[in-house]
């Protein structure tokens, strides 16, 4: 009974430093970190060696947190490898794919192997296990991080060549990694055991590799059953880590009948299988979108769950130790993965161009890798730990430095798609409305009549002009940038799209990435297309909710609703930039503005703050004002001054 009760306070007392973890790595963004990096940290501050709130036996007894993480993970990594997205750079991703296992394997083997002679805790060790752990060492360091380029691809918006390329090798090597690491495992193990190289040995690991195979196949269909059931999407979740749990511990099963009947090694490799799974469905299922919105929406909490107890099971008195060798290794792996990279991108025929920033996407490592040596800690207990902390220690630093160069990368090889910075207000307020039919037009004269500057924009050559007289309607061809140009969309404050879905996400990227208007409105027409529209950081209409929504304000507040929607004659509702610099740090109680005037929020980047007197004002704060029409026009030129 106490077991069960230690047990339990063990994993009460992780989930809340869970929740600690989680809001300590969202500072490491504002600082052009990972998130990741951030797990790591607070698990290290977390564990044993600082302030001991995981201690060692704790990290023991969740183990099997590791072991439902490398699962998700190895999900996550076979997900990515969707055949139909990477086929037109098959070439180039074969062959630096080649190129990096062949070329960094071989030499970070040699170079580990003659810099373990200096490595305290392989230097008494026989050459036979400083062979091994170099064998397993340099399989690791082919590792990447699928997980990390992504989240970069993400953030930047990268399109082109060189994006589509890193992404395929990043995933495809993980798979071989896998594969090469259960080779080589079942080797060391052999040859730890004293068993030589023979035919036996040979047909062991071939045999261990078809299982796996077999298992992965047999994965992908449970996969395929445990989507199809009609459950709610949580059951599914839950379900999915649990069969992921239970590959690993079917492996262990696997292991010992394997010692216990006929002495033998039969290792099936539990993240090969279920990346295997994983592959099968992705590309031959009809479940390919639930599971990945499934694999989008566990992936945080199973990273944080990973990333922060990785970080406590870091022995830091090994890393007092070891950390010039940490950094020999950092080198050697940066130099063996550049030459892999060169010889691949060379044989696959890329031009200079993109050679020269070939190895950025690579130095990155982060869940495969830390999950194989996680799996060779709790393999060997003579060395495995000491093995972990200083791969461990190596991985983060990669995680450090791999991130920004390949965020450089992207610019340098101008395949990004971030916002443009947004024009400066100008003294008049102008939108571009794109689409011509009733509601265009009656939004165009409300407009007017609020003081802005409209025109509207169509590809409908043969107009009715019967209601449109007064408004300024532009004929356009097609929809690009020279069009946009002349259209003044560079100096608009908003856009309004009221076309099709694909019309509107064409017009609203092209002012993202080349304008970076204020505003952009669009009037969705499929619900599957929100979340495209959403990355744009544009305000979403859906027709088919917004009269609800707005009747149930109207209920629930019917003078506010009137206000905002300016149906009150002498009074209205503005967002006003602060521009004027003096205005910079004062206090809103410290203003002087007409008396009917309230100010209900301030936008301050993508937080809404609920106004009080002791709210400071920021430059560019977007101030929400309610009051009369007048006073919102003297409040207007005292925020945006001259």
């Amino acid at each position: 009974m106490n077991i069960y009760l230690d047990s339990i306070k063990i994993l009460a007392g992780f989930l809340v430093i869970l929740i600690a973890s989680n809001w300590i790595s969202h500072f490491f963004p504002k600082i052009k970190l990972p998130l990741i990096t951030g797990l790591l940290i607070t698990g290290i501050i977390c564990g044993p060696f600082i302030l001991g709130l995981i201690p060692i036996q704790a990290t023991k007894d969740l183990n099997f947190v590791n072991e439902i993480s490398l699962a998700f993970i190895a999900f996550a990594a076979g997900g990515e490898l969707y055949l139909k997205e990477i086929r037109s750079r098959f070439k180039n991703i074969v062959w630096m794919t080649l190129g990096q296992l062949v070329v960094t394997f071989i030499f970070g083997t040699v170079a580990i192997f003659f810099v373990g002679s200096r490595i305290p805790f392989m230097a008494s060790l026989s050459m036979e296990v400083r062979l091994a752990i170099s064998l397993l060492a340099a399989t690791i360091f082919i590792a990447r991080s699928p997980s990390s380029t992504i989240a970069i691809i993400n953030e930047t918006r990268a399109k082109g060549p060189f994006t589509q390329t890193s992404l395929g090798v990043t995933v495809l090597i993980d798979v071989l990694v896998i594969i090469l690491f259960a080779i080589n495992f079942s080797f060391v193990e052999g040859l730890l055991m004293g068993s030589d190289f023979d035919l036996i040995l040979i047909g062991l690991v071939l045999f261990s590799l078809a299982l796996s195979v077999v298992g992965g196949l047999l994965l992908g269909k449970v996969i395929e059953f445990i989507l199809s059931l009609r459950f709610y999407s949580l059951f599914k979740k839950i379900l999915l880590l649990s069969t992921g749990y239970a590959v690993f511990v079917g492996s262990h099963i696997l292991r010992d009948i394997g010692y216990a009947q006929f002495n033998v090694e039969l290792h099936i490799e539990p993240l090969l299988v279920c990346i295997i799974g994983s592959f099968i469905v992705t590309n031959y299922s009809r479940f390919k979108s639930e599971f990945f919105s499934i694999l989008h929406e566990t992936g945080p909490l199973v990273y944080m769950a990973f990333f922060t107890l990785t970080g406590a099971s870091i022995s830091l008195d090994i890393i007092v130790k070891v950390w010039p060798f940490a950094l020999i290794l950092f080198g050697v792996n940066m130099v063996t993965m550049f030459m892999g990279t060169q010889v691949g991108s060379f044989l696959g025929g890329d031009s200079w161009k993109y050679r020269k920033w070939s190895w950025t996407p690579f130095i990155t490592q982060a869940g495969v890798g830390l999950g194989l040596a996680t799996e060779v800690a709790s393999a060997f207990d003579g060395w495995g730990n000491e093995f972990a902390t200083i791969i461990i220690a190596v991985i983060v630093l990669n995680q450090i430095v791999g991130p920004p160069l390949f965020k450089i990368a992207i610019f340098q090889l101008k395949e990004h798609h971030t916002r443009k910075s947004s024009p400066q207000y100008e003294g008049v307020r102008d939108a571009l409305i794109f689409g011509l039919e009733g509601k265009s037009v009656a939004l165009a004269k409300l407009l007017q009549k609020n003081g802005w500057e409209v025109k509207i924009v169509t590809t409908i050559s043969n107009l009715d002009l019967g209601n449109t007289s007064g408004l300024d309607i532009r004929v356009v061809k097609k929809f690009d940038k020279p069009t946009f140009d002349k259209l003044g969309a560079a100096d608009v404050e908003a856009i309004v799209t009221m076309m099709s879905d694909k019309d509107n996400y064409k017009i609203c990227e092209l002012a993202y990435e080349n304008y970076g208007t204020k505003d952009l409105i669009v009037r969705l027409n499929e619900r599957s297309n929100y979340d495209h529209f959403r990355k744009l950081g544009a305000r979403i209409v859906e027709p088919s909710t917004a009269i609800v929504s707005l009747l149930d304000q109207f209920v629930r507040s019917p003078t506010t609703t009137s206000l905002l929607l300016g149906m009150e004659e002498s009074q209205g509702a503005a967002e006003i930039e602060v521009q004027d610099p003096d205005l910079h740090g004062v206090f809103l109680r410290d203003l002087r503005l007409p008396s009917d005037v309230i100010i209900l929020s301030v936008k301050r980047g993508d937080k809404v703050l609920i106004s009080h007197g002791y709210t400071r004002l920021r430059m560019h704060d977007l101030v929400n004002v309610i009051g009369s029409k007048e006073s919102l026009e003297v409040v207007r030129l005292k925020f945006e001054g001259d």
